[in-house]
Order: C-alpha cells, then sequence, then structure tokens
C-alpha cells in the first residue's frame, strides 16, 4: 500500500490567545504558516495573536496542560478544543498526491517544506494540514469528520495496491 490513512485518539487541544512572549511550556513559539514541536507537544501558528496547542491523547494530564498554560503571564486565553476536530496521520509515497485531488496548496518540498502548517480547504472541508517529514497531519472538525474519511478513500483508490 502506497498511502496510509490513521484515525489518532482525541488529542488535547488547546487553542491559546497571547499578548507577547517567544515560548509556550519551552517550546520556541512557530514563525507564521509553521508549527514546533518540543516536549511531547506541538504549537501551530494559527494567526497573529492565536497558537493552538496540540498535546497527547486526552487524559487526565490535559487538564495540567491546560492549568500550566494558565500560569504562564503571556496567555491572554486558553480554551480546550480538544473534541473539535479530528486527527488524521496520512502517509505514505503518494500522500502528496491523493491530497492533491483537493487541496490547492502546493505541497511540493521546495514550496512547503516539513513545518509547514496552513488552514486551508480540502474537498471543501476547512482543515489545518500540518507537513512533517514523514508526511501529513491533517485536523478536521468533528463534524465534517465522516465526509472527510469518504472522501480520503475515494481519493486513495487509484495508490492502494
Amino acid at each position: 500500500m502506497t498511502v496510509d490513512a490513521v484515525e489518532e485518539p482525541f488529542r488535547t487541544q488547546l487553542t491559546v490567545r497571547l499578548r507577547d512572549g517567544h515560548a509556550l511550556l519551552g517550546v520556541d513559539l512557530p514563525a507564521p504558516c509553521t508549527f514546533t514541536s518540543g516536549n511531547d507537544i506541538d504549537i501551530l501558528w494559527m494567526g497573529p495573536d492565536e497558537y493552538l496547542l496540540l498535546g497527547p491523547a486526552l487524559s487526565r494530564e490535559s487538564a495540567d496542560l491546560e492549568a500550566a498554560l494558565s500560569r504562564e503571564s503571556a496567555a491572554l486565553a486558553v480554551v480546550d478544543v480538544s473534541c473539535q476536530r479530528v486527527t488524521v496521520q496520512l502517509r505514505g509515497e503518494h500522500a502528496a498526491d491523493v491530497l492533491a485531488h483537493g487541496c490547492s496548496i502546493d505541497l511540493d518540498p521546495s514550496v512547503s517544506p516539513p513545518g509547514t502548517c496552513v488552514q486551508t480547504l480540502l474537498a471543501r472541508t476547512g482543515i489545518v494540514l500540518m507537513v512533517r517529514e514523514e508526511g501529513f497531519t491533517i485536523l478536521v472538525r468533528q463534524s465534517f469528520a465522516d465526509y472527510f474519511k469518504a472522501w480520503l478513500a475515494d481519493a486513495s483508490l487509484e495508490y492502494v495496491s
């Protein structure tokens, strides 16, 4: 199989609004349209003063993560949006080809290298797309998840052996 799509269990997802600062929980803040990783979290740039923190699968530690962020002096607001989006990992030789069926973002590594993070449309569905060394992480709203999975299965057919 040259395309592999795996849905992850619900991950901790926290929207953080910042007044100023250079790091969250010891991880440097990303530049526009990128994400940074460290300490088992990803921090995605979502706008000029807005970040999405992706943590491990939901657990009791999720509340501790939210509390730690709330204590950071630069944080204006921390909102738990963990159940808002489904997380799908898309990997394989033809993962970018599958995405090209419904996404206008140029996923050539010279244009969108690993570390790129964008909000875009994929098959008329709003997504957050993270480009990783090993493939892509796609965050799609829960209410569009069934449609997205059906579209993904259809778009992948020609690449499945």
